[in-house]
């Protein structure tokens, strides 16, 4: 970690330097070229005109015998930029003129003469002259040329002996700019880095679960709150999975004790049929009855396994068929009411048309609606009466399946469709595998519907079951 914590200052040093370094160039050149000169007929260029048209002004003039001259063309260049030429031999003797500004001697002496050739230029109030030599025949002469600007202020041209005076600042500049650089870059490298160090330990802390959520406002705060997001997800998938364990061990012991509680008058009556001598006919046919009854309970409990088995994976084939609703459901209400265990509950049925026409699995929504109706009657009370209401809309279809029983606490509500979960509010262990329910809400899923519950205390419950509108073609 600490080699790859020095790779890392360096990285981003490197990365920081050559960009602040690249600014500073770029910045230096775009300054540099950005600054110009205004002309005299009004428009701008870049600050090094004077020179480049000293320059090029050299081919305008040609040598007529021994006499200097200046093109037409040249003429014209100098009328239009009002720029003013004095040609003076090598002993300072004006030979032509053109232009030239009134305060400008006619003569030169050779010091005079010597001097403006070495530093290019001179000044003349607000004209500034730049001086340039032409050759003819072994002859020199110079060339003088008036610029109405103050070219000493603007120039951007440099060479050795003009950069001879400059170079006292300019270097301790660069050398000023040259080692911040390098002491800001090597700052932010070190800091950047201890900064992804940190963030680097919190994320391996997240898998050890020895992570504490870190509120940060600097530049990485958004990644911050990512890995507190990301901690508290996983804190939440760990709390679902202990508690999903600890209903799934539950949901064991409780199977394990419904198994065995059949097995045992099955095994007793059984032994007692084979060992006794039992002469009634009506007695072993009591026997017969509890034997049977016990494996009946035992094989429901085995379908709710295989059917929760079914829906989980997806491999529960749908008999859709077009049925009505309404005449379903109230046939499902009689066959409950004529059930001897329950031929004395109460159930009211709720519903202003006769026909409903929709589409489902006949098995499978008397499966869920069952679960529901049982589960009012289980928990709540000898007493207990279910309601059942049928509303048809545009959109969907809601059927309601409440009841004035016991009700049940919020935490029970929040855990009713879980599978293996079986509440209570008693304190008495209840009947069933605690699979009824998580399997009614996968059956009308699978129908794409919805089923929610609320409950109050001493108040009752209601099941809310929502289907779509879906009709066959």
């Amino acid at each position: 970690m600490k080699h790859s914590g020095y790779r890392a200052i360096f990285h981003i040093y490197l990365i920081f330097f050559l960009s602040l370094l690249g600014t500073i160039l770029l910045a230096a050149a775009l300054f540099f070229l950005s600054i110009t000169v205004q002309k005299p007929d009004g428009s701008t260029a870049r600050s090094d005109w004077p020179k480049v048209f000293a320059e090029d002004f050299k081919k305008q003039i040609t040598f007529s015998g021994s006499s200097p001259q200046v093109k037409q063309k040249g003429l014209d260049l100098l009328k239009e930029n009002k720029v003013g030429i004095q040609i003076l031999t090598a002993s300072g003797h004006e030979v032509f003129s053109y232009q030239k500004p009134e305060q400008v001697p006619a003569e030169y002496s050779a010091v005079e003469l010597i001097q403006l050739l070495q530093t290019g230029s001179a000044k003349y109030g607000s004209t500034t002259a730049l001086a340039e030599i032409i050759s003819d025949s072994g002859k020199d002469y110079a060339v003088l040329l008036y610029f109405p600007v103050n070219v000493t202020k603007v120039t951007m041209y440099l060479n050795g002996q003009r950069f001879t005076g400059g170079k006292n600042l300019i270097l301790p500049v660069l050398a000023v700019l040259f080692t911040t650089v390098l002491i800001s870059g090597v700052v932010y490298g070190f800091w950047t880095a201890g900064a992804i160090k940190r963030i680097s330990a919190s994320i391996q802390e997240i898998p050890l679960r020895s992570y504490y959520p870190v509120e940060d406002h600097g530049p990485f705060h958004d990644l911050y709150d990512s890995l507190n997001t990301l901690d508290e997800e996983i804190r939440a998938g760990d709390q679902l999975k202990a508690q999903t364990e600890r209903l799934r061990e539950e949901w064991i012991a409780n199977m394990t004790h419904d198994l065995k509680t059949p097995l045992s008058p099955i095994k007793g009556y059984a032994e007692l049929l084979s060992v006794s001598d039992v002469k009634e006919e009506e007695q072993s046919r009591r026997y017969a009855n509890i034997i049977l009854k016990n494996a009946l309970y035992m094989e429901s409990l085995i379908d709710d396994l295989k059917l929760v088995y079914q829906l989980k994976n997806g491999i529960l084939p749908l008999n859709l068929e077009e049925q009505n609703m309404v005449r379903f459901l109230k046939e499902l209400v009689i066959d409950i009411l004529n059930t001897p265990e329950y031929e004395g509950r109460t159930i009211h049925f709720n519903c202003a048309a006769d026909t409903i026409s929709y589409v489902f699995d006949r098995t499978l929504m008397t499966r869920a609606f069952r679960n529901l109706i049982f589960n009012s009657f289980v928990h709540g009370g000898e007493n207990t009466e279910v309601t059942l209401r049928i509303i048809s809309s545009g959109a969907s279809l809601k059927i309601c399946v409440s009841d004035d029983g016991k009700g049940m606490t919020e935490e029970t509500v929040k855990h009713l469709f879980d599978r293996y979960y079986r509440g209570t509010c008693s304190g008495q262990m209840p009947k069933g595998t605690g699979l009824g329910l998580a399997i009614a809400k996968n059956i009308v899923e699978l129908h794409h519907g919805s089923i929610s519950v609320s409950s109050a205390l001493s108040v009752g419950t209601e099941f809310l079951v929502e289907l779509p509108q879906i009709k066959v073609n």
